[in-house]
């Protein structure tokens, strides 16, 4: 049987949307960075001190790295386009800006992204050199880890306002809720720094938790414009934190085999990093869901309440039981989780506004 041409029917050819491939790669070392941290935080209250060459802290490097040089070659090809008097589409990482005197042209979002990874790079350095000045460190509140989880922080947020340029297309809203996760659950460990504040009647890590959680879940729900931005931020995180709740502690417990070393006598076994996330984000954000239209400070408050509320008994629940904290330090607990919580609120929807506005004029106009 003769075949003929018109019989062959050909594949259409799939193209990647323009902009996916350098998103992705910035989100996805972030999320590289999570799991670093993640696992190097276990691997602090399971193990021990630790020394700069381990498994967990090349996570997090690799994570930078693949972020900062999905930036950089952004960058470079934004400002070769540029030099050439070609048009850049805006739809890559937002409006390009000059920088060092308009001697390169980096869009918006990936010039944040790349800042973060460009000083994890220096504090990276500075790591380096404590480890040789001090050994091992026993707590991970060291100045250079301070430094390195702020570089990391600058470049999550890069990497939402990267996909929120594209909000209108499907892999830009996937994008903002899977980097607005990233940015939430990394933010947690953020508030341990809150321990250095006097003890008082608040529960500072708590009301700190609290903060970060609202701002995020209303900041990811406004730059998306659309209804359930906020919840599928709020169980996108809880798929991390489940995933995490499994990970972290066998990964340390398999790590320290290999290398020889023993678990503490009294490690319990409780994942470090996902016990800060909270566990009723999700009905946080079916609060903010059902009461967008009111001021931002009324479901912030709202949900700075149900987090802080909320907190001891996710304790209780993740060891077993344990003493119910004080009358008077919970209800000032909650009590400051509403005041900070509303003033998240009015943040986070300030922030997504400003998330919105980086979209291109054309897109803006269907918004």
């Amino acid at each position: 049987m003769a075949i003929t041409a018109s019989a062959v029917v050909a594949p259409s050819a799939r193209t990647v949307p323009k902009g996916v491939v350098p998103a992705s790669l910035v989100v996805g070392g972030t999320l590289i960075s999570l799991i670093g941290l993640t696992w190097d935080i276990q691997w602090h209250s399971d193990v021990g001190p630790d020394t700069f060459f381990t498994l967990p802290h090349l996570f997090l490097y690799a994570g930078s790295a693949i972020s900062g040089l999905a930036s950089l070659v952004v960058v470079l090809l934004t400002t070769a386009a540029t030099k050439r008097g070609r048009q850049v589409d805006s739809i890559v990482g937002g409006r390009a800006v000059g920088v060092f005197g308009r001697t390169f042209a980096a869009p918006v979002g990936y010039l944040i992204s790349g800042v973060g990874a460009a000083l994890f790079l220096v504090y990276g350095l500075w790591d380096q050199w404590w480890h040789s000045l001090y050994g091992f460190d026993a707590v991970i509140a060291s100045p250079p880890h301070i430094g390195l989880l702020l570089s990391i922080s600058i470049t999550m947020v890069g990497a939402v306002m990267v996909f929120a340029v594209a909000r209108d297309h499907p892999w830009g809203t996937y994008g903002v809720v899977s980097s607005s996760a990233v940015l939430l659950a990394f933010s947690m460990v953020t508030v341990i720094g809150l321990e250095a504040l006097p003890n008082g009647v608040v529960n500072s890590i708590t009301v700190g938790a609290a903060f970060f959680s609202v701002m995020i879940l209303l900041m990811a729900g406004n730059a998306l414009n659309r209804r359930g931005g906020a919840l599928a931020v709020a169980v996108a995180v809880a798929l991390l934190q489940a995933v995490f709740w499994w990970f972290s502690p066998w990964a340390t417990e398999v790590y320290a085999n290999a290398t020889g070393l023993p678990l503490r006598d009294y490690a319990d076994g409780v994942p470090a990093l996902p016990n800060l996330i909270p566990m009723a984000l999700v009905l946080v954000a079916v609060a903010a869901e059902l009461l967008h239209k009111l001021p931002a400070w009324i479901p912030g408050a709202l949900g700075g309440v149900i987090i802080t509320a909320c907190a001891p008994l996710q304790n209780m629940l993740v060891h077993g039981g344990g003493r119910f904290p004080a009358l008077d330090r919970y209800l000032a607990t909650i009590a400051a989780g509403a005041v900070f919580g509303a003033l998240a609120g009015m943040a986070g929807r300030r922030f997504g506004l400003t998330l919105r506005h980086l979209a291109p004029a054309k897109e803006k106009s269907h918004a």
